[in-house]
């Protein structure tokens, strides 16, 4: 399961969006305009982005130049101009993937398990695991397992809630109390 900010200033298009990543597993938070996008970001740590381009306030490029400043949280671009100006001008501000609309919902789901798989983030397995892998590590966030190069390493119960909690929070500078208190 991945945390999903959703950004665009159609409403319809981010409840298509929000139910087809629900139904994938994931959790979601939408923002209507590149402000609250930017808004989002500073008060929480998402998975993935999916941005508009063209909204209200501040556009799309605009809000990844800012979120960029702070965060590397892979950013899908959604956007009604398919040419190659503004596809190079969205890999020059840090997207990762770029989509024109109008596009598969499906489409959209497979690109994020493709982009959260490379970038070592939460994904869930076929038999609904919460699983974390980055090259020989992986772990089991539903069994409570932990493999290192295929080998099953064993741990007291509050290492796994320590390392769980850990890897939920990567790239994230966690206060020891709020460690504490989660863990």
């Amino acid at each position: 399961m991945a945390k999903i900010l959703i950004c665009d200033d159609e409403a319809g298009l981010r409840t298509v969006l929000k139910r087809y990543a629900q139904f994938e597993g994931h959790e979601t938070v939408e923002a209507e305009n590149g402000l609250e996008a930017v808004e989002a970001c500073r008060k929480g740590s998402f998975d993935i982005i999916i941005m508009d381009i063209m909204m209200p306030k501040l556009d799309g490029f605009s809000a990844v130049r800012e979120i960029r400043k702070t965060s590397d949280v892979p950013v899908i671009m959604l956007s009604a101009k398919g040419e190659e100006y503004d596809k190079v001008l969205g890999f020059e501000v840090g997207v990762d993937d770029y989509v024109v609309k109008p596009f598969s919902s499906k489409e959209i789901m497979l690109r994020i398990g493709a982009i959260l798989r490379r970038a070592g983030k939460n994904v869930t397995d076929s038999e609904g695991h919460i699983v974390f892998t980055k090259g020989g590590f992986k772990a089991d966030m539903t069994a409570y397992k932990v493999f290192v190069d295929g080998e099953q390493v064993e741990m007291a119960p509050r290492v796994y809630d320590l390392l769980f909690f850990l890897i939920r929070n990567k790239n994230i500078a966690v206060p020891r109390e709020k460690i504490l208190t989660e863990v």
